[in-house]
């Protein structure tokens, strides 16, 4: 049975990746220089609520962590499944349209780190970002390039939406950041990869899944709490790999001051949402998951990774699960406390899929009502959606969470393009 549950969820300890010399990466043949990361410990920031310094999401038990909030209510996993397979029976659930709504073109990366003084944001499918900041960081948010997001190759959700490009092309990458272990956000073929490709890139995960890493051989990996910092120096030409300072920095209230020409510096902050984590059937919670924020070069941005609001009952298709009394249920506060004491932020990304039907999954995906909440409450100036259009995940077709955007943002007001978008699978957008 060991065996069996190893074959089919990954369980065998990973071969250790082939730590190669590392190269610069490459963009039509123009060379963009490898940096050596220098980062402080993990510290708790000074400015962390309450609840954050008493660990209330951490399990009592001391065995996981759990959603301290009354927002959260999900269904058990084992009713959620019963949900799903009488839905289907019945004939009640939607087929999801499986035709990609979206255009996908060939993503244009800068040939440089200093080529543009704009935050650049490329959307490579589903929650998977590459981000180019002003500063010469390049920053990768939860890669999955697979076909299928599951424990094995042959049985789960299939893409139909196709990469826009291979981790090959990617010309640079310093730092990776995981928001949790679901196999639509944490893929062990991908890591590797990237782990071969770009040896000096830095892991940033939440706490838990640092041993994940290093079992795989990746020793340049950093776990974090919800509400420790660390902050970040790329140092060119260095030979050394990544390098560990104890320093209160990560403590201080704003990031270290970019000087012109010298080294790149960065804060990454690992902050709450509302979800859970596995990667079988019987480590349910037990490693953490996370939001985050980076900021670096006058920059910074607040990656939701996958996250609810609040959580629905069953209700008609008919009923707006905004109206009243359903615009009072309890939503989620850990976003509002972001926004005081991290926001504003340049850009947001925002997860706006796999929601239907709301009764079974509101409570730990965000629809895109909820999306726009959340961008408010961070304090996003402008955000962009992500968790859709690549994976059919749950019953709402392919095309419907842009369609619900634009609806959600005309009913409140505000403008249909320029302040909540969508984009392109490879589309690269300024900001």
């Amino acid at each position: 049975m060991r065996r069996l549950l190893r074959t089919l969820f990954h369980l065998r300890r990973p071969t250790p990746a082939t730590m190669t010399a590392a190269s610069s990466g490459t963009l039509a043949g123009v060379a963009l220089a490898t940096y050596t990361v220098s980062a402080s410990v993990p510290i708790q920031a000074a400015d962390a609520p309450t609840d954050a310094k008493n660990k209330t999401h951490h399990n009592k038990s001391g065995n996981g962590f759990i959603n301290p909030w009354e927002s959260w209510k999900p269904l058990a996993p084992l009713q959620i499944v019963s949900n799903i397979l009488w839905r289907r029976i019945s004939g009640i659930a939607n087929n999801p349209v499986l035709t990609s709504p979206l255009t996908v073109q060939t993503p244009t990366f800068l040939p440089s780190r200093t080529a543009s003084t704009a935050l650049r944001a490329t959307w490579l499918g589903h929650a998977c970002m590459y981000l180019e900041f002003p500063s010469g960081l390049r920053v990768l948010l939860d890669p999955v390039f697979e076909e299928r997001c599951s424990p094995a190759g042959f049985p789960g959700p299939k893409r139909y939406t196709p990469t826009p490009c291979g981790l090959g092309d990617l010309p640079v990458v310093d730092i990776v950041v995981i928001s949790h272990s679901h196999y639509d956000h944490l893929s062990y073929p991908s890591v590797m990869e990237l782990a071969k490709l770009h040896p000096k890139a830095l892991f940033a995960v939440p706490l838990g899944l640092e041993s994940w890493f290093r079992d795989a051989g990746i020793q340049s990996v950093v776990e974090m709490d919800w509400w420790q910092e660390i902050d970040i120096t790329l140092s060119p030409n260095a030979a050394e790999g990544v390098k560990w300072e104890v320093t209160a920095a990560a403590a201080a209230g704003t990031p270290a001051a970019q000087s012109p020409g010298g080294p790149i510096t960065a804060r990454i902050s690992c902050l709450p949402c509302q979800h859970t984590s596995a990667r079988t059937p019987f480590d349910q919670a037990r490693t953490l998951w996370a939001s985050w924020a980076i900021k670096s070069g006058g920059k910074s941005v607040w990656f939701g990774g996958d996250t609810g609001y609040r959580t629905v009952p069953m209700l008609l298709p008919t009923v707006d699960d905004y109206s009243a009394p359903y615009a009072d249920l309890p939503r989620c506060p850990a976003f509002k406390d972001i926004g005081k004491l991290r926001g504003p932020f340049d850009l947001g990304l925002i997860p706006i899929g796999a929601y239907d039907p709301r009764y079974l999954f509101s409570s730990m995906h965000a629809d895109p009502a909820d999306a726009v909440e959340i961008m408010k409450d961070t304090g996003c100036k402008r955000a962009l959606g992500v968790h859709w259009g690549t994976w059919v995940l749950t019953e709402e077709d392919g095309g419907a969470p842009p369609k619900r955007l634009k609806e959600v943002l005309r009913g409140k007001g505000m403008p249909e393009v320029g302040v909540f978008d969508i984009s392109d699978v490879g589309e690269s957008k300024e900001y």
